[in-house]
C-alpha cells in the first residue's frame, strides 16, 4: 500500500513508519522540513493548506493523519489553546479536503482523537457510545473528529481515540518517571482520578488493524481494557522502577503551576474502554499496567 501520513516525525509516527516500512508498504511522511524526514519519503507541507503534497493524496490508499502539537507540554494559555486547537484542525481540514477533491478510489482514512472526548471528572466506564463531556480537551476533540468526518465521503474513515501512551524515550511516561527517579515519586493529587493508558506497541498494532481491516470503521477506544486509578499506577510504577512511591503531587501546587491544565489532564480523568475495539478482534499484547511499564523500561 501507499499510505501518507501527517505526524510522521514525532512519538508515534516515527515507530509506526519503521513498522510500515519493515512490511513492504510505501510510506510518505507530511513534514514543514521533510530533509529532516530519516524514515520514509519526506513531502513538504504547512499543515494547513494545500500544495503539491495533495498529489500523493491522490494516488494514496490511506492517509494516517498523527498532526497535533502535545497537549501536556505546558500550560494552557488562551493563546496555547489556540495552538492546541489550530495545529489539529488546520492539518485534518486540509487532509480532509484533498481526499474529497482526489479522484475516486477506495481509500482509507485513519484519524488520531483521544479518551479527553469524554470529559475529565467521570468516575463511570465510558465505552464508545459514551457521550461527549465537559472542558477544553472535551471540545477540542469534538471538533477534531468533526473535521475528520468532511473526509467520509471520499473514504473509509476510522477514528482512533488515544489514551496516555506508554514507552520508553518520550511521552508522558517519561515525565512521569523523573520525580521517581529521585526518589520523590507518588501520585498524583488524591490519586484517586482513572488514567486510560495504552501500551505504544499496542496502540501501532491498533493502527495496522485498522488500515488492514476494511469492516473497521468509525469510532474506536485505544485503551488498555485495564484502566488504573493514578494512586495504583503510581505504586506500580514505583515497583518497576525500584523506587519509593509515597510523596503526592499536591493538587493546589499544580494548580497554580499549571492551571486548567492540571485540572483536565493530571487530576481528571476518563475510565474509557476498548469495547467496541475488543469486539470486533482486537488483542491487547499488554493490557496489564505492570507488564507495561515493565515493556516500556527495556
Amino acid at each position: 500500500m501507499k499510505i501518507v501520513i501527517a505526524g510522521g516525525s514525532g512519538f508515534l509516527g516515527q515507530p509506526l513508519v519503521r513498522k510500515l516500512i519493515d512490511r513492504g508498504d510505501e510510506v510518505v511522511v507530511l513534514s514543514r522540513d521533510p530533509a529532516k524526514v530519516k524514515t520514509g519519503r519526506g513531502v513538504a507541507w504547512d499543515g494547513k493548506t494545500a500544495g503539491e503534497w495533495t498529489r500523493e493524496i491522490d494516488v494514496a490508499d490511506a492517509v494516517i493523519n498523527l498532526a497535533g502539537e502535545n497537549i501536556g507540554e505546558r500550560r494552557w494559555t488562551e493563546d496555547r489553546k489556540r495552538r492546541l486547537v489550530s495545529s489539529r484542525l488546520d492539518a485534518t481540514n486540509a487532509i480532509a479536503g484533498a481526499l474529497v477533491k482526489a479522484p475516486p478510489r477506495k481509500r482509507t482514512l485513519i484519524n488520531a482523537s483521544a479518551v479527553g472526548y469524554y470529559g475529565f471528572d467521570r468516575d463511570a466506564e465510558a465505552d464508545e457510545n459514551a457521550p461527549k463531556g465537559t472542558g477544553f480537551l472535551a471540545d477540542l476533540t469534538e471538533k477534531w473528529e468533526s473535521a475528520a468526518r468532511a473526509a467520509e465521503r471520499a473514504a473509509r474513515l476510522v477514528i482512533l481515540r488515544f489514551g496516555v501512551v506508554l514507552a520508553s524515550g518520550g511521552g508522558a511516561l517519561e515525565k512521569m518517571k523523573l520525580p521517581f527517579r529521585f526518589g520523590a515519586g507518588g501520585p498524583v493529587g488524591d490519586g484517586y482520578q482513572w488514567m486510560s493508558w495504552v501500551d505504544r506497541d499496542d496502540l501501532l498494532r491498533a493502527i495496522l488493524w485498522a488500515l488492514d481491516n476494511q469492516n473497521v470503521r468509525d469510532v474506536y477506544n485505544i485503551t488498555s481494557p485495564q484502566p488504573v486509578q493514578q494512586r495504583e499506577f503510581a505504586k506500580t510504577l514505583g515497583r518497576v522502577m525500584h523506587r519509593p512511591a509515597i510523596l503526592p503531587a499536591p493538587s493546589l501546587a499544580l494548580r497554580l503551576a499549571l492551571g486548567q491544565m492540571a485540572d483536565e489532564v493530571l487530576l481528571g480523568g476518563q475510565r474509557a474502554v476498548p469495547r467496541r475495539t475488543l469486539h470486533e478482534g482486537f488483542v491487547f499484547g499488554y493490557p496489564d499496567i505492570e507488564a507495561a511499564l515493565r515493556h516500556a523500561q527495556r
